[in-house]
């Protein structure tokens, strides 16, 4: 199955987006299509077998569209459009602006007897106002006829038709007004010229589509910055020569020299030289990592010391920077359930506002003060320019393309929008233990020694034992021996007591290191050992004993340790209303030891990791709405099964396909940071639904005359035309505010 992004240019309102929705899912092998209105994108996937992109692209420039397949990893693909129309519409209201102003100042002697007397005569005159007028009307008004006609040669309708004919309403009566007014007069016409309010709902429109468009760029900002961190080159060696090239044309196994301050071109491993590297851009961790021989490296991220030689192993799409790029933009193309309750009432909206614009016109020329037909006029007008089908359209999906990119700019990388919404629903959370709330690399956290060896002594030689052993526990204390600075030797002998540990020979010494049976079958006992073990024990300790030459010499306990942030996060996790709990295949005695400093009360043991997604359905049948943290890999299972899955990244493995939500970062306060950008993201939907059926359910009937029984009054058309057009505005810059959403601080 082929999943591409494309470019639907022309779209304007919801209706829009239903339309191309229904045109491109009748191509064969259409599976599945999102249509983002905010972004201008649709996202398809189909069965390459059956239809090709081309398809695609005719079925939507048929329906009056123009389209392209998009390149997601090329800033210039992906913004150029968007720029190009943001200037355009900058460029028609500067034009039409001018031209209204000239009309609105010639028009004031007839919007009142007496007014504008200081006005030249020229100006006034209803021929020269007619003719500013059809310049806007046919300049930069001209886009409103185009994109109507494109839509009702296809049998629908949208916001472009309602601003046609609202604005086509007052130009013609007055244009008619103008050329033949005595016939008109006869014939029981009032006589009123509509120029300024045609002419300042045009420019008015236009004004709001040019600062939504410039918002809507502003919401795309954090995606551009992504692309931007992007090598340009790469220095590599071919031939034994080092060429510069563009880092398109890097290959798998290139060698490239990465020197001092550049941008690493590609993910790679480091086959010569060692430096320090800025992977804040992924991981958030200022602090440069160290970096040698046998290292991995990520693209876009910076050499800070010296200079090495990568072997590159992904590139072009497959590199970790392009696989995130492509994530924010599949979520931003996706489409949360509740917009889809909104398409479907956008779908009827434009036809209802034509119905009730004409009954408002026939109503009130009925039963309507004199002139009754210039109030039906008005009324019929008010009506067709006040809806705002663009609001309810943009409401949803400007609100997922903030979220989403605040979640890259955080290390969160959410699916799709329909994550976003499940997340805001959680209130249990399931958190594996290992690598997750825990370091997930065993540490040395004691060395108890009995009288007869000092801790450096005894440290020594069981690190030379453990040197042979592949075991995590013994690299943890050749670690620490490491660490310690302290000599190893090679071991005489050595035996691997598979479960138990291990027995050998160091410097003439025998040594015996393992658990209490492999002690006991050596005749080794003594009751403190024990009872000190099992104070280690319960502390969520794995004690090792350690015997040498017979004689019981003592203890190293290791430790999977707390991550430095997990405590916090589950405090404010509590704070926030959710239930934590810790699912592990560790014994109880361990689980109770770790949940308790973690500060988790509820926590459940010894769940081997093929189970561990039936305690998750067994939360999920007592209601509970669960999300599983875990490190997307043995945890896989639970992840599917969970209502969100947040899978634990490591900075280069980002494609977590189980997961709902993947953190880069791989800290706990990061799971706090995905669950308040989902509630954060969610409350900007809602405020945004809210203030666009707001708008249309209060503004369309003061459009169509509900006060006039009341207060006496009509609404200007001019008025409505300025109301909708900054409406969109409104629910866009409303949006603009999730911008300043910041990850919870540790």
């Amino acid at each position: 199955m082929e999943k591409t992004l494309f470019s639907v240019r022309g779209m304007t309102c919801s209706s829009c987006v239903a339309r191309v929705e229904k045109k491109i899912s009748k191509v064969d092998g259409v599976e599945k299509v999102n249509v983002n209105l905010a972004a201008n994108q649709a996202q398809v996937e189909y069965d390459s077998n059956l239809s090709t992109a081309n398809d695609i692209i005719q079925a939507i420039e048929n329906i009056g569209y123009s389209s392209s397949v998009i390149d997601e990893t090329d800033e210039k693909d992906v913004s150029e459009e968007q720029e190009k129309e943001t200037k355009k519409l900058k460029k028609d209201f500067i034009f039409g602006a001018i031209l209204t102003s000239i009309v609105l100042i010639g028009s004031i002697p007839h919007m009142m007897e007496g007014w504008g007397t200081w006005i030249p005569g020229f100006m006034t005159n209803a021929y020269w106002l007619l003719l500013l007028t059809s310049f806007v009307q046919l300049g930069p008004g001209w886009r409103f006829y185009s994109n109507s006609y494109k839509v009702l040669k296809n049998g629908s309708a949208d916001m472009n038709v309602l601003v046609a004919m609202g604005t086509t309403a007052a130009w013609l009566y007055s244009g008619a007004m103008t050329l033949f007014p005595t016939t008109l007069s006869n014939m029981g016409f009032p006589v009123q010229l509509y120029y300024d309010v045609t002419t300042v709902i045009t420019t008015l429109i236009i004004l709001g589509r040019y600062l939504e468009s410039k918002a809507k760029g502003e919401t795309s900002s954090a995606i551009k910055k992504l692309m931007n961190l992007q090598a340009k080159t790469a220095k590599v060696i071919r031939d034994n020569q080092e060429i510069e090239i563009p880092v398109e044309e890097v290959v798998i196994h290139d060698h490239i020299i990465v020197r001092p301050g550049e941008r690493i071109p590609v993910d790679g491993e480091i086959v010569k030289g060692k430096s320090s590297v800025d992977e804040s851009m992924l991981t958030g961790e200022s602090i440069p990592i160290e970096k040698e021989v046998g290292d991995e490296v990520i693209g876009a991220t910076i050499n800070k010391t010296g200079s090495f030689t990568l072997k590159a192993t992904k590139v072009g799409k497959d590199t970790a920077l392009s696989q995130i790029i492509r994530m924010v933009n599949e979520a931003q193309g996706s489409k949360a359930p509740i917009q889809r309750i909104v398409d479907k009432i956008s779908a009827y909206f434009v036809p209802a506002v034509v119905v009730l614009a004409i009954l408002s016109f026939i109503i009130w020329w009925a039963i309507g003060p004199d002139p009754a037909f210039i109030v039906g006029l008005t009324s019929f007008i008010a009506v067709l320019i006040i809806a705002c089908p663009c609001a309810l359209g943009l409401a949803t999906p400007t609100a997922i393309m903030v979220g989403t990119e605040k979640g890259a700019e955080n290390g969160v990388l959410i699916k799709d929008a329909a994550s976003i919404e499940r997340a805001n629903k959680v209130k249990t959370v399931v958190l594996d233990k290992t690598g997750t709330i825990t370091e997930g690399k065993p540490k040395v956290t004691d060395i108890i020694s009995s009288s007869s060896y000092t801790r450096i002594e005894l440290l020594s030689l069981v690190a030379s034992l453990e040197r042979k052993s592949e075991h995590p526990l013994g690299e943890a204390i050749v670690q620490e021996a490491i660490e310690e600075k302290l000599p190893l030797r090679e071991p005489d002998n050595f035996e691997s007591i598979t479960g138990h540990g291990l027995i050998g020979t160091v410097d003439n010494h025998t040594i015996v290191v393992g658990n209490l049976k492999l002690m006991h079958d050596q005749n080794i006992t003594n009751q403190e050992m024990i009872q000190t073990a099992e104070r280690l024990a319960d502390e969520g300790k794995t004690p090792m004993y350690i015997a040498i030459d017979g004689s019981y010499a003592g203890i190293i306990a290791v430790a999977d340790t707390l991550k430095s942030d997990t405590k916090t996060a589950i405090k404010t996790l509590k704070s926030m209303g959710v239930h934590v709990i810790m699912l592990t295949g560790d014994h109880y005695r361990t689980a109770k030891a770790i949940a308790k400093e973690a500060g988790i009360e509820h926590f459940i043991a010894e769940v081997l990791p093929e189970h561990k997604a039936e305690e998750i359905k067994k939360l999920q049948e007592k209601g509970e709405v669960v999300a599983m943290v875990g490190d997307g890999i043995n945890d896989a299972p639970a992840l599917a099964q969970a209502d969100v899955g947040i899978a634990i990244g490591t900075g280069t493995d980002v494609a977590m396909e189980t997961a709902s939500i993947t953190l880069m970062r791989g800290n706990m306060m990061s799971v706090v940071t995905s669950l308040k950008l989902a509630k954060s993201t969610m409350n900007m939907i809602w405020q945004n639904l809210g203030w666009a059926f707001g708008y249309n359910v209060v503004l369309i009937p003061v459009a169509a005359g509900v006060l006039y029984p009341f207060i006496g009054i009509f609404l200007n058309p001019a008025l409505a035309g300025a109301a909708m057009a900054f409406s969109s505005v409104s629910v866009v810059l409303n949006t603009l505010r999730l911008k300043k959403f910041k990850a919870v601080a540790n």
